[in-house]
Order: C-alpha cells, then structure tokens, then sequence
C-alpha cells in the first residue's frame, strides 16, 4: 500500500505534471507494475487526452510508434488524409471460418480494437479461413499467453501467430493521435472541446493556432453530428457575457439546438451565453424549488434556471441586458410553452433588481405567515461580477421586516483564485452587503474553471437588517424629508 501511494504520487509528480489533476487507479496500478518489473512498457492514456510513455530503464517489447501515422505529417497545416496511410506488421491467428465467433469470443482481450479496422479478414489464399487480427500490445513477440493458447487447444485451434500487414488509413487513427503526430514534438496536444448541439467549441492555445483549421477538421471528421467548429478568440464580454469565435471547419451556422435536463433549447452560439458544463448546476437548484415559489433570475440568459423552474409551476421573473439573450429568453418560453408563466425583462441587473423585484417584494413578503410554504429565490448568475451586484439588496425595502422564514433566498455565482475560494467569496458577499454572513450562508463548488481559478455559489438568506430599512416615526415630516439615512433618487421615488 505504501508503494502504491509512492507510485501515485510520483506518477501525478514527473509524469502528468500540472496535467493530472485527477490521478486514475488504473495508471498508478500499471507504473506500479512497471516500477517492480512484472510487465512490459505499455502506451498509457490519461484522461487529458495526452500520451507519456513509461521510463527508459524499462524493457519495452512492442513498439510504442506501432499506431503513430506517417512521421512525415509532422508540421502539417493543411489537412492531407492520404499523408497518413502507414502499413504496420500485427499479430494474426488463421481459423476456419465456422469458429471465428467462438475464437472471438475466446480471445476478446487479445483482439485488435482499432477505429474503422475489421477484426477479421479474409484469407486471399484460403476462402474457407479468415484471418483474426490480434493487439501486438496484447501479444507481444507474436506469442500467444498460456490461458490463451489453453482456449484455442480446446476449440481445435492451433496456437500459431502469423504476421499479418496491415494498412492504417486516416480513419483508423484516432483524433488525439493524429495531432500528436501534427503537431510539433513536445507541445501540448489538447482534443477537448464543447459540443453545443452541432458545433464543437475550442479554446485552443498559441502554439496550436497556426494548426488551427487542421484541428478542427480533425474533430469534425471523428466526432459525428459535429458540422461546424469554432475557437473562441477573446475573453467573454462581461457586459453581454459573449464571445467573438472563429469557425475553424464546418458550416457557418452557429444557430443550434441543445437538450439540458430534459428540456430543449435554442440559441445563437454567436450572440449569447451557454455553457454545457453548468447542466448539473442549473438542475441542483431547481430542484431546491417548489410549486408556487417565486424565482428572480438576475442575469436569465436564455432561461436554464427560469424554464425548469416555470415547469416546476412556480412564478417567475426572468432578466438580462443582452437583447439577443431576451429574444432567446422569450423565444425558448414560448418553445416550452411556459410563456404564460415567464415574466421577462430586458434590463441591468441593477434596474431589475430595485424594479420588478422590490415591487413583487414589497407586494408579497407582508401578506406572507411563518407558516405558508411559499419561498422566494434569487438566482445570479454572473461569475465575474454578481457579488459587486449584492449591495443593491441594502435596505431595497422599507417597513417592518417579515418573517425570518419568508426572507429571500440569494444564490449567487462568482469566481475565485483565492487559496480559500470559500472564504474569499464569503468575505466579498460580507462587504458588499455590509454584514456577516456566518453561520448562515452555505458555498458549493460548481467546477474547475482554469488551473487556480474556481466557480462557487453562494447561498444564504437576506439578513432582515440588510433588506428592511425601517421608516422614521416622525410621520408629521413630509415625505421627502422622511429618510432616516440618504437613499438614491429612485428610492426617494418610490417612498414619495
């Protein structure tokens, strides 16, 4: 057990690097194996998609270039897909074609498993035998293992390895290796992308942008339904929270259709914000959502929060700046034919907020009793600015403070590169709300953004004293003179 930890440890350490960030079991047993000498050098894949081989010291008896294309592709950027045709010398067992089923079957540990290759292939000298097509990783030195050979000798097989020549084609070659094979040696390959109904979404790096058109054709070609790939190609726009995107390969339609959680949505990829890795988020707080609460979506995008909770029939307010995101908004409503439960508006955060929310607010949270089950949530979902948004809820109404049990509930998003990303949002929700929030706020990773740099959420309900301003007793005063402390012009408005 000690021995396994060191190995994981010096695994994640000299050999993924900073790449590593989720160590598999499966790796760490096999350098393990390694280390003590028990089996051979082996390919090993991790999840980043990036190959590393084991150490030199180690006897390797196959041939870790075995599936690597044609090395004159290095460098390539404009895509040649007859550049990567390569005969290789595999393993192969000849049997009579009326066992190649149980041979299969018997060998299935051993077969070759290669995109686009057949298993088994006819005999041009025999038509009555076929060829099996064995992994020469699986069968080093062309010499079958002892369980092996016993389940061929009781089918009647002869154990005997051929040498087959077999020819790799493009299609045979799987995305991550053909951009290592591309790609100048050392750089980092990186074949991960998000898929958006029919596009695939890049960020790709520097050093893979001279590549770039070749890369998207490559993930066009081995990802079906893939027709049109983009590379982002600024930082997002914090004020309409979009992209500027270059289309790498495919068609020019950035207009798509997405499923999350069982609900479809349509949307410019071009001119609005989505995210499919936030599709565990959006169903972790609807699902806090009952019939008959009310939800505020701040920042509402083209609805992920706002329709899921409409179908849940509860009431909802649904805003955002973007115009293009208040179409979609509206138009994603009517597709799930929620629209009559939608309220939508097209304003700032700000405005939203100390409009249709403190009226719906002031209208509804005195009528509330301890004892009625209906709840009121607040969802804002901008990482890069929501919490510099949390002042505004800093005596937004005035009178008698309801009960504790009815105060809304904030969900809000921000991102961190703090040592403590918990404690640093907590403590930037603190300031801008002007009060603690110990022991009454909860903060739940969302996910990874970039190394060092975390998306949470915070939760907690409104401090009383932070939501209420409580009036003057002074009734005699007029109206504008009422204020306790300064308030700005449109509260004055609203007080007069």
């Amino acid at each position: 057990l000690w021995r396994l930890g060191y190995c994981a440890r010096l695994l994640k350490t000299n050999h993924f690097g900073t790449a590593a960030s989720n160590t598999s079991f499966p790796a760490v047993w096999m350098l393990l194996a390694q280390r003590s000498g028990r089996i051979p050098g082996l390919f090993v894949v991790v999840k980043k998609n990036t190959f590393f081989t084991m150490p030199e010291t180690v006897e390797d008896k196959t041939n870790p270039e075995l599936y690597l294309p044609h090395p004159g592709v290095r460098g390539m950027t404009l895509l040649d897909r007859e550049a990567f045709k390569k005969t290789v010398v595999v393993p192969a067992l000849k049997v009579k074609k009326e066992i190649v089923h149980s041979v299969l079957k018997s060998l299935k540990q051993s077969v070759l498993q290669r995109p686009g290759l057949k298993r088994v292939v006819e005999d041009p000298e025999d038509e009555d035998s076929r060829f099996v097509i064995l992994d020469p990783h699986k069968v080093p030195e062309f010499s079958l293992g002892e369980p092996e050979q016993q389940a061929l000798k009781e089918l009647g097989v002869h154990a005997e390895v051929s040498r087959y020549h077999l020819e790799l084609t493009y299609e045979n070659f799987k995305s991550e290796e053909i951009l290592r094979a591309v790609l100048p040696e050392g750089q980092e390959v990186t074949s991960g992308f998000s898929r958006v109904g029919h596009i695939a979404h890049l960020n790709l790096r520097d050093h893979q942008l001279p590549y770039r058109h070749l890369i998207g054709q490559v993930i066009m070609d081995k990802n079906p339904g893939i027709t049109c790939v983009v590379n982002k190609t600024n930082i997002i726009d914090s004020t309409y929270r979009n992209f500027e995107m270059e289309v790498l390969a495919g068609e020019n339609n950035l207009v798509t259709k997405v499923k999350e959680n069982n609900i479809a949505y349509e949307l410019d990829f071009s001119k609005v914000y989505w995210n499919p890795r936030l599709c565990t988020e959006h169903g972790r707080v609807v699902e806090q959502l009952q019939a008959g609460d009310v939800l505020f979506d701040v920042f509402a995008g083209i609805g992920p929060f706002a329709i899921p909770a409409a179908k849940r029939k509860c009431r909802v307010f649904a805003n955002d700046l973007n115009p293009d995101s208040y179409a979609w908004l509206l138009h994603n409503c009517r597709l799930n034919k929620v629209h009559t439960k939608v309220q939508a508006f097209n304003m700032d955060g700000r405005d939203f907020l100390r409009g249709p929310v403190r009226e719906e607010l002031s209208k509804e949270l005195p009528l509330l009793k301890e004892e009625r089950k209906t709840a009121f949530h607040i969802v804002m979902n901008l990482p890069a600015l929501a919490v510099e948004f949390l002042d505004v809820f800093r005596h937004l109404l005035v009178g008698e403070p309801c009960s504790p049990a009815v105060l809304p509930t904030v969900h809000c998003y921000g991102f961190s590169k703090h040592s403590d990303p918990a404690r640093d949002i907590q403590e930037r929700a603190e300031a801008s709300l002007g009060t603690s929030l110990a022991g009454r706020c909860s903060t739940f990773p969302v996910r990874n953004v970039a190394p060092n740099k975390e998306m949470l959420c915070l939760s907690f309900q409104i401090p009383a004293d932070v939501l209420y301003k409580r009036p003057c007793p002074d009734e005699a005063k007029p109206a504008s003179k009422r204020l306790c402390t300064s308030q700005d012009s449109s509260e004055e408005k609203v007080l007069s």
